[in-house]
């Protein structure tokens, strides 16, 4: 397995498959590689993908300090300057689309588009808030980490999906409660990603595929989104959970080429 190094911390990530502009995927908090494991097989037939992992995540080193955005900023780029990726096509699973937005501010030349998948992507109303600002406290986080679970797994009945919550679960109270925080400092910084992306400048074109939730108003306010900006899609897939690229790989996996395919 390559590696990176950044502040003396091995970064692992895979490399697989040929093609310009390669894909690099990103896992959300205390999850692992192994998530995108099938959808990374799928697309290295037709492009290189670069399929990383954060420092304290799966087979990375451990994080010696506290960490966050400017970390994991950090992280990406370690892995596309060793794979001599100079453009390249951020893959972000749910809350990792905070780095993949502030990697297309900070660098537009490299950035060619911004795939995103399984995320909240417009205000967070209160009872998600709520159960975020759960997830920082000490007395509280494992209990708002299984009402997540649930939320995710929607009563589907997967190996997979289990395997994936058993790599979640053998993170602790550190990394769980860096989470919470991480996220609503994200949503406290841009509003929501919709408003995100919108402040990009220059724009780039962005995909958002997902699974959860099956509420029609949150496609709907998505749909408007992609009405007003020609750069912007959605694509809504036929699975129930948070775990798209394990439930319908094949989905996301087509969607992602045909997608980067216009670059």
């Amino acid at each position: 397995m390559p590696h990176a190094t950044v502040d003396g911390i091995r970064v692992g990530y895979d490399d697989v498959g040929e093609g310009e502009p390669p894909l690099v995927f990103t896992t959300g908090w205390c999850s692992s590689r192994r998530r995108w494991r099938r959808v990374a097989e799928l697309c290295a037939v037709h492009r290189r993908v670069l399929n990383t992992e954060w420092r304290g995540h799966g087979d990375s080193g451990p994080a010696p300090d506290d960490f966050g955005l400017e970390e994991m900023l950090a992280d990406v780029l370690a892995v596309v300057d060793e794979a001599g990726a100079d453009r390249f096509v951020p893959c972000a699973v749910s809350h990792s689309g905070f780095v993949a937005i502030e990697l297309a501010r900070r660098h537009p030349e490299r950035v060619a588009r911004l795939v995103h998948v399984d995320w909240y992507v417009i205000p967070p109303p209160p009872p998600y808030r709520a159960v975020l600002e759960q997830l920082t406290t000490e007395d509280g986080w494992r209990t708002a980490r299984d009402t997540l679970f649930d939320i995710w797994r929607a009563g589907v009945d997967s190996p997979e999906i289990d395997d994936a919550l058993a790599v979640m679960r053998r993170h602790g109270a550190e990394m769980w409660m860096r989470s919470g925080r991480e996220i609503m400092a994200g949503y406290e910084r841009v509003g929501s990603p919709m408003h995100a992306w919108e402040d990009l400048a220059p724009t780039v074109p962005v995909l958002h595929i997902y699974g959860q939730p099956r509420d029609p108003a949150f496609l709907a306010a998505q749909e408007e989104l992609a009405a007003r900006h020609e750069w912007f899609s959605v694509r809504r897939l036929g699975g129930s959970t948070h775990f798209a690229m394990i439930e319908t790989p094949e989905e996301v996996a087509h969607a992602i080429e045909a997608f980067v395919r216009e670059t």
